[in-house]
């Protein structure tokens, strides 16, 4: 019985903030995959190696959990005054499907310099010594992303003393500015309230604050549903009770929030919306062993991302939680202290973030202009993924 040879698909394995992901350009992609569809989203699944029933992604590039279990396009620019499209795809790790419902913020950090390698920067934009602008047009959610690149001798700087809660060493920094990230039709609060009483069967009903700035995001107090805001991944993910509930929570806000139609559908759309808690500063110790003080952050923020605690704060929910905090009443503005502000340093499992923004009522709909954070990326692998023919 024969079998089909492997294919070779140039690829480029990065980490972007404190995630990984596998990096392509869209004509490197086999025609096929060109376009989206079964074809494409049976390859990315075969390359991060999904569905994966003993949740360990051994035969693929994947590294079995949400931060690890993704993957990226760029292609030419779509839009004027854009260096690059940027596709996003968090693949499931035990499903058979890719959600194209959002955009990683970790990732979007390596996708400056990806651009900038992979020839979508035009040379004469590439300063010798310096930053490079590199304006990308997230697709999935539709946003314009600002990356400053580090350049040095005309090259992109990988290395460097920026050090980042939840990466092990230390990198070149590079800020990130997220355009306008609330949502397209300005409706960042979509029940068009900053806080909401949310009805969870079986849970209660909790104070929650659901807002679509970065990634749509459910804010619930810690209190509320019996945690501190200081837990750790062990504290949750280990708990089977305590992720049914928060899928149940996370299933009913999706409803609320206009994303889906019925709690059925949320089954088919894990990486969004995000679930959070929030609670006032305390002392605890981070993950890596890491001493946080109480005085040092202005909120304890808690997330999970496809259906597990985070090891440390997805990108785009830091977004959520910087525009959250700009606007007074809302659950993480209240529990950072409340008034106004333009910046919130959180406490997440493994340290701290800092992470600016602006928001502002308009014609009395709050709307935010900006997001700003720094990260670091730089190449692990590069050269080619190998998949099984026929698997896509």
């Amino acid at each position: 019985m024969s079998h089909p040879a492997q294919v070779r698909v140039p690829a480029t394995y990065m980490r972007g903030g404190t995630s990984k992901g596998v990096f392509f350009r869209l004509q490197d992609l086999p025609e096929v995959a060109q376009v989206p569809g079964e074809a494409r989203d049976k390859l990315l699944l075969r390359v991060i190696g999904s569905p994966d029933p003993y949740q360990k992604q051994t035969d693929g590039m994947g590294g079995a959990t949400s931060s690890t279990s993704k993957t990226v396009i760029l292609a030419e620019p779509t839009q004027p005054d854009h260096d690059v499209d940027y596709l996003f795809g968090q693949v499931s790790i035990d499903k058979p499907f890719v959600d194209w419902s959002g955009n990683c913020g970790n990732l979007t950090a390596a996708v400056g310099a990806f651009a900038i390698n992979s020839g979508f920067v035009s040379q004469d934009r590439i300063p010798e010594n310096g930053f490079c602008t590199v304006r990308i047009w997230q697709a999935n959610i539709r946003k314009t992303i600002v990356a400053q690149v580090p350049i040095t001798n005309g090259e992109v700087q990988e290395t460097g003393d920026f050090e980042l809660d939840g990466v092990t060493f230390p990198a070149a920094e590079v800020q990130v500015e997220f355009m306008d990230p609330a949502d397209g039709d300005g409706a960042m609060f979509p029940t068009g309230n900053v806080v909401d009483d949310l009805e969870v069967p079986g849970v209660g009903t909790l104070r929650a604050t659901m807002i679509n700035a970065g990634i749509p995001t459910i804010f619930i107090n810690a209190e509320d549903i019996g945690y501190t805001g200081t837990e750790l991944q062990d504290a949750i993910n280990g708990d089977p009770k305590a992720l049914s509930m928060f899928e149940t929570i996370r299933s009913h806000g999706a409803v609320k929030m206009g994303l889906i139609g019925h709690v059925d559908e949320a089954a088919s759309r894990q990486h969004t919306p995000k679930v959070a808690f929030v609670a006032a500063p305390a002392d605890y110790v981070s993950s890596s062993g890491k001493q946080i003080r109480a005085g040092d952050i202005d909120v304890l923020v808690r997330a999970l991302s496809m259906g597990k605690l985070h090891h440390a704060m997805m990108g785009t929910a830091a977004v959520a939680i910087a525009t959250a905090s700009a606007v007074p009443g809302t659950l993480v503005n209240l529990a950072a202290g409340g008034g106004d502000r333009t910046d919130v340093t959180f406490g997440h499992p493994s340290g701290t973030l800092r992470v600016g923004a602006e928001a502002s009522q308009v014609n009395g709909q709050w709307t935010a202009t900006k997001a700003i954070m720094s990260r670091s990326a730089r190449i692990l692998m590069e050269g080619w993924v190998r998949v099984p023919g026929g698997s896509f």
